[in-house]
């Protein structure tokens, strides 16, 4: 009797996860483990963004990337809503399985996108609520309450997941962190591995650095002044700016400005390959943050490398820093009150080999080392492949 033909098989397709973030630069700095992870996890990964300088080291994860131009400083809703309906065709055509999107203006177009492809499955990344997380004021508060109608509306699904990087981003918008659909990470994690404690310089002087995008929300002119009124004061503190200004943001500070205040202690260096150098030249790590942030980045590298961590009571800044045990906490926007840390610590060296001790330590186990992160985010889309 003659057998029965052989059947036909065909490979299970793999499962599909797009992330949708605004600039190339900021997933190549800040999310290049999470593709790794995803990859991993035996997922086809896509990152859709606008594409400059970064495409080959995003496609070196094994990650597609796919250009979507759209500027992340324009507040024009058509403009948003025209990439929202074309990162819709985007999605449609990768068969994407969970969309991923990284940052608030990712969010609203990429949320709106999503729920014009019909795909449910979404993870809202709030990487900071930037000037309407920073605003005290009326105007302030109805951008949030605007937000928070968006995100918890239109353009959340039954299997909407939230990962912020503070536990006040998510009050802010009206989600309770211990709500099952949210996740509050470490940031974007750090590799402690990469960033090792190392040697002091000796002391004096105080050499203390700022290591961000050269912007007015980040406070670099309260770092600058505080600086002046130490030296003032008789302390013997300099300041090392490092990082670039960032011409799409309304709140770049310009080159000009910068090489003004490069001097009397004073030096702006532009952007740096090396931040894990850098800290090994530096006692600390100074954020005086006018608020809006994430988790930053800046403070996770530095306190990995076991420097003393000087920053601002804000969402973020003090998810990582207690005061007076990694560092020293001070009101935003404060100058005299920055200069009284930096003046204190300039003559403390032990108290300022304990914060930066402290500060290591809470990076190994306080869940932001990139492997706790990673494994966090994960979990959200295992959970939203398996419902």
């Amino acid at each position: 009797m003659d057998s029965e033909p052989a059947r036909e098989t065909r490979p299970t397709p793999m499962r599909s996860l797009v992330f949708v973030v605004t600039e190339d630069w900021f997933f190549a700095s800040h999310f290049l483990p999470m593709a790794r992870a995803a990859i991993g996890m035996g997922l086809a990964v896509t990152v859709v963004t606008r594409v400059r300088a970064h495409r080959a080291i995003i496609e070196a994860t094994g990650a597609r990337v796919v250009p979507l131009e759209a500027e992340r400083a324009s507040l024009n809703p058509m403009a948003a809503g025209y990439a929202a309906g074309q990162l819709a065709g985007i999605l449609k055509a990768l068969n994407a399985d969970i969309v991923h999107c990284i940052a608030l203006r990712s969010i609203l177009v990429g949320g709106t996108a999503a729920a014009m492809a019909g795909i449910p499955a979404r993870v809202y990344a709030l990487t900071g609520l930037g000037l309407v997380g920073a605003r005290s004021d009326r105007i302030g508060r109805a951008a949030r309450l605007g937000l928070k109608a968006l995100i918890r509306g239109p353009l959340a699904s039954g299997r909407t997941r939230f990962l912020f990087e503070n536990p006040d981003d998510a009050l802010a918008l009206g989600l309770d962190p211990s709500e099952q659909s949210v996740t509050v990470i470490g940031g974007a994690g750090v590799d402690c591995a990469a960033f090792q404690p190392q040697p002091l310089p000796e002391m004096p002087p105080l050499k203390v650095a700022v290591v961000a995008r050269m912007l007015w929300s980040k406070g670099i002119d309260v770092a600058v002044e505080a600086t002046r009124l130490a030296r003032a004061r008789g302390a013997a503190v300099e300041l090392a700016l490092f990082g670039a200004p960032d011409p799409s943001n309304r709140r770049s500070i310009d080159a000009a400005t910068l090489r003004d205040w490069s001097r009397d202690g004073v030096a702006w260096h532009g952007p740096t390959e090396d931040v894990a150098a850098v800290w090994a030249g530096q006692h600390v790590a100074c954020l005086p943050s006018r608020g809006g942030e994430g988790l930053p980045r800046s403070l996770l590298e530095a306190g990995a490398c076991g420097r003393a961590l000087v920053t601002t009571d804000v969402p973020g800044c003090r998810s990582l820093v207690r005061d007076r045990i990694e560092g020293l906490l001070v009101p935003p926007g404060e100058a005299p009150a920055l200069a009284d840390a930096l003046v204190r610590l300039s003559g403390d060296p032990a108290l300022v080999a304990s914060l930066g001790a402290a500060a290591r330590t809470r990076i190994e186990a306080g869940g932001f080392t990139e492997a706790a992160v990673t494994d966090q985010v994960c979990a959200v889309w295992r959970d939203l492949l398996d419902a």
